[in-house]
This record gives structure tokens, C-alpha cells and sequence, in this order.
């Protein structure tokens, strides 16, 4: 259960940034009506879990037939999940307005902004690979089942809070999110770096 809780709370602070995906879902219930609203976060849900997975199932084979770069990952990976966290400060409803499409255009446009954004796929392998490094024997189903459990919950949770709240949610709320999440994956950050100064007997 605690590895669990830790991919949720993980998963959380990494999906609820406001990014391209975000952008989709938050314009989408701002603009449509409810049904397509979450139409719009169950695809963007299903294409985010789908990279999730494929990161850290990739990463994990390449960790266990090259043993020596578990350490490299769990450095690097550590380090980039810092700056992530470092990164996540302004936020602007500038982006993602192009809801009202048609829907093989939905789908699509989903699918580009989470799978073909080069920076998602690097950040979302390094951090995820970092996390498999650390998790004991038989860790990897419950923490990636939390890690994609956050990504249900936060996107059909934002798509409900937005359709109520409406013209309410502006971007002081999320720079707010931003922040919040910025710490906690910080926080993450320094514990990864953690676990590999003790794997490499430095204390």
C-alpha cells in the first residue's frame, strides 16, 4: 500500500502542472458541454497512462539487462526530477484553446501532446526509471498502478471542478497548483538523490 500511496502521490504532482494536456482539458470544460468534457480527459487519461507505462516498463528492461545503469538513472533521474520541480512555477491559460473539433481531431491532438513532446517522453523515462531503481521486488505493479490512478483521478477530477467552477478557475489558482506540486517534487527529487548516495556507500 505505501508504494502504492507513493506512485499516487508521485503521479499527482507530475500530471497536475499545468502543461499542454492541462491546457486540453481545463479549455475543454470551459467551453463544452459536459459529456465532451469528459470525453476529452478520458483520451488525454488513456494516452498519458500509455506513455507512463511504456516509460517505465522500457526503462526497467534496459535496467535489468544493463545492471550498471540502474546507478546512472537513479542520478540522473534524481537530478532531473529536482529541476522538474524547480520548473513548475507560472502558469497561463494561453494554450490548448483548440477544444471545439471534431473527434479523430481530439484524439489526435491528445495523442501529439503527450507522446510526441520529446521533453515528456525523456523527463517521464528518467523520473519513472529513478523510482523503479529504488522499489523493492514485486514494487512495480502497485507503484504504477498508483502512478496511473493519479492521472484518473486528477484529469476527471479538474474537468469536474472547472465545469462547476467556471470562469472562477484562473491562473492564481494555478500558479498555486504549480507551486504545490513544484515542492513535492522536489521533495521526491532529494529523496531519489538520497537513495543513490547510499547506494553507492557514500555515507
Amino acid at each position: 500500500m505505501n508504494i502504492y500511496l507513493q506512485g499516487l502521490t508521485m503521479g499527482l504532482a507530475y500530471v497536475a502542472p499545468i502543461g499542454l494536456q492541462n491546457l486540453f482539458v481545463i479549455n475543454s470544460a470551459l467551453t463544452q458541454k459536459r459529456s465532451r468534457v469528459y470525453l476529452t480527459a478520458l483520451i488525454v487519461i488513456f494516452w498519458d497512462i500509455s506513455l507512463g507505462v511504456c516509460c517505465f516498463l522500457g526503462v526497467g528492461a534496459l535496467m535489468e539487462a544493463l545492471p550498471w545503469l540502474q546507478k546512472v538513472i537513479l542520478c540522473v533521474g534524481s537530478l532531473i526530477v529536482i529541476w522538474i520541480g524547480l520548473l513548475r512555477s507560472k502558469a497561463s491559460l494561453e494554450g490548448g484553446k483548440d477544444v471545439n473539433v471534431p473527434m479523430w481531431k481530439l484524439i489526435t491532438t491528445a495523442f501529439v501532446v503527450t507522446w510526441l513532446n520529446p521533453q515528456a517522453i525523456i523527463d517521464g523515462t528518467m523520473m519513472l526509471g529513478a523510482f523503479r531503481a529504488t522499489l523493492p521486488a514485486g514494487g512495480d505493479v502497485p507503484f504504477i498502478c498508483g502512478f496511473g490512478s493519479a492521472s484518473i483521478l486528477w484529469f476527471f477530477t479538474v474537468s469536474a471542478v472547472v465545469s462547476i467552477l467556471g470562469g472562477k478557475f484562473n491562473e492564481k489558482i494555478l500558479n498555486i497548483i504549480n507551486k504545490a506540486c513544484g515542492a513535492v517534487i522536489i521533495f521526491y527529487g532529494c529523496k531519489l538523490l538520497y537513495n543513490f548516495i547510499k547506494m553507492m556507500n557514500w555515507l
